[in-house]
């Protein structure tokens, strides 16, 4: 099942409400994590168990055309429902504007994940706490391929 399926919002209201203003406006509204200021994209995947469609906003940690997805679920135990769907297919649709397009995204470690956590912290310094929080669990980091 491709992205054309079955789509479910969030269990989340103002999850479900963000992503359906923002691709409704085209980018244009509903494109800050709630009264921040902060923008966010929106990627869409497919549920590895489910086959449906999902939708995630996230924040919009980017440098020279590539994207992290960090996988921090707020600090909690758990990984966000989202990486294993990214675990079972690394294809997604992105859309940071107007446009999604679809590409491919891998999950990074090293000194590459050292650079881009640095990125997402000056994008949303929360992300530091969260690491505290999230005790033993690695928050792990997804970066999009370049967009052509």
């Amino acid at each position: 099942m491709g992205f054309d399926g079955e789509y479910v919002p969030s269990t989340w209201d103002w999850v479900a409400e963000q992503v359906a203003e923002y691709e409704a406006s085209g980018g244009t509204k509903a494109n800050t994590l709630r009264d921040t200021g902060i923008p966010i994209i929106i990627f869409t995947t497919i549920g590895h168990k489910s086959g449906k469609v999902r939708k995630v906003p996230l924040m919009r940690v980017e440098h020279e055309g590539e994207y992290a997805l960090v996988a921090s679920k707020g600090g909690a135990p758990s990984h966000p429902g989202w990486f294993y769907n990214l675990e079972a297919n690394n294809t997604i649709m992105m859309q940071d504007g107007p446009e999604p397009y679809e590409t491919q995204v891998r999950q990074i470690e090293g000194d590459e994940y050292d650079l881009w956590w640095d990125r997402a912290v000056a994008v949303y310094p929360p992300y530091a706490d969260y690491k505290i929080k999230a005790g033993d669990r690695h928050i792990p980091v997804f970066l999009t391929a370049k967009q052509a």
